[in-house]
């Protein structure tokens, strides 16, 4: 079970009693970062080892054992299957917090507690510990005992209104608020240890997807706040900008402009483009002007667009002072350049799955580089090791809870 120290967390000990997407995101970024991360399952598994479809499209389950959407969510993680219902399973558990820095749950209030594994219960046996919970509408409140997953806690902060076509329905954002919230929980617990690391006492960090969700729009519903107004929703064909658009080459490639200094860079836009006389035309001569006619603007744009394919615009804009990029879509991220030489991608061969790409944590240290070598783990690939290498349980031990239906 020991590794080679690798990552700045290594050493750190996390048990990971979570299970979707929301808290095992917080634990796996943990883990990618170097700690030891231990994932608790029942002996039925995480439900996300059955999940069979992501955003319309299958994420391919094999026989109940694992599943695309639990192994992009869980590698690096050891893992052990308990029976927590059972009295000795929630010794177990016990036992492991005594020698753990994190222990992380997502269930909703009121279950950790039953199970002797609430932070009151938990502080006693290790007040050293970080306890990490995630919620989907916060600690306190009416509705903080409330059943939620990511569309839910997406559609309580505001954000279904962020993006999609200009018209009164809701659009789905396919699990982001798991994924921020997720970061967010892995942050305070980052946060968590640091306060460790200076007083040598441990607490509870809380995060929820309503929270992180209303984090991660701050900046545009920041500014409505500060308006007493709604930020609209706008399709490309209504952009006030020109210049902050997407445009449709030739071959039916996208390319996107970021430039918000339209007076500065209009000019240079309208040169790198051969249209001088762009700049000259009343419809198109100021920022004001382009707002106003945004729709002739945007029309121009797209007919000159489409007089050339994707390779001839990469050509011309390549070395010019343009603030712009391709517009990819998943599958033509494994053969980036730039996604390769950053290693954000690394290949992996899966015994059950196969060959495929996995991401790697965005993260580069000099001194302490993280490295992706672990798929996620069986159903209680580890229990037998763990228990006796950590709580020196005999083999005799471990044929007892298996006839007990502790473990597997």
């Amino acid at each position: 079970m020991q590794k080679e120290p690798k990552g700045p967390l290594s050493g750190i000990k996390v048990l990971d009693w979570t299970m979707w997407q929301f808290g095992p995101v917080s634990t796996m970024m943990l883990a990618d970062l170097g700690a030891e991360v231990i994932k608790i399952e029942s002996l039925d598994g995480d439900h996300g080892r059955q999940f069979g479809q992501v955003s319309g499209i299958g994420s391919q389950a094999y026989d109940g054992i694992t599943s695309n959407y639990f192994e992009v969510l869980n590698r690096q993680k050891l893992g052990i299957a308990i029976n927590l219902k059972h009295k000795k399973g929630q010794e177990i558990i016990q036992g492991l917090v005594k020698q753990s820095d994190v222990f992380v749950q997502n269930f909703r209030q009121g279950v950790a507690e039953r199970l002797g594994l609430g932070w009151e219960n938990l502080k006693t046996i290790n007040p050293q510990l970080i306890y990490g919970s995630a919620t989907g509408y916060g600690p306190i409140g009416d509705d903080s005992n409330k059943p939620a997953f990511a569309l839910t806690g997406e559609a309580r902060a505001g954000s279904l209104w962020w993006g999609g076509p200009e018209d009164e329905t809701p659009y789905n954002l396919h699990g982001v608020a798991d994924q921020i919230a997720g970061i967010m929980l892995s942050h305070g617990i980052l946060a968590g240890l640091v306060y460790k690391e200076r007083t040598n006492m441990g607490q509870k960090v809380e995060t929820s997807h309503l929270g992180s969700m209303m984090w991660l729009g701050m900046m545009r519903d920041g500014i409505g706040l500060l308006e007493g107004q709604e930020l609209k929703r706008q399709h490309r064909s209504n952009m006030n900008n020109p210049l902050w658009n997407t445009y449709k080459t030739k071959d039916a490639k996208w390319i996107a402009f970021s430039m918000s200094q339209g007076e500065r860079y209009w000019p240079i836009f309208c040169d790198v483009l051969d249209r001088p006389e762009l700049k000259s035309d009343l419809n198109f001569s100021t920022s004001d002007a382009r707002q106003e006619n945004k729709h002739i603007v945007i029309s121009t744009l797209d007919a000159i667009f489409e007089e050339k394919t994707f390779a001839e615009w990469e050509t011309i804009l390549r070395n010019s002072d343009l603030i712009w990029e391709r517009v990819q879509a998943t599958l033509d991220l494994p053969n980036d350049p730039q996604v390769i030489e950053n290693k954000y991608l690394v290949p992996f061969d899966h015994p059950v799955i196969g060959e495929s790409m996995w991401h790697q944590l965005p993260l580069t240290f000099d001194k302490t580089p993280v490295d992706t070598q672990k798929m996620a783990p069986s159903l209680g690939e580890n229990t037998e090791e763990i228990l006796i290498e950590r709580l020196d349980y005999s083999w005799d031990d471990i044929s007892s809870l298996q006839n007990e239906g502790v473990i597997l």
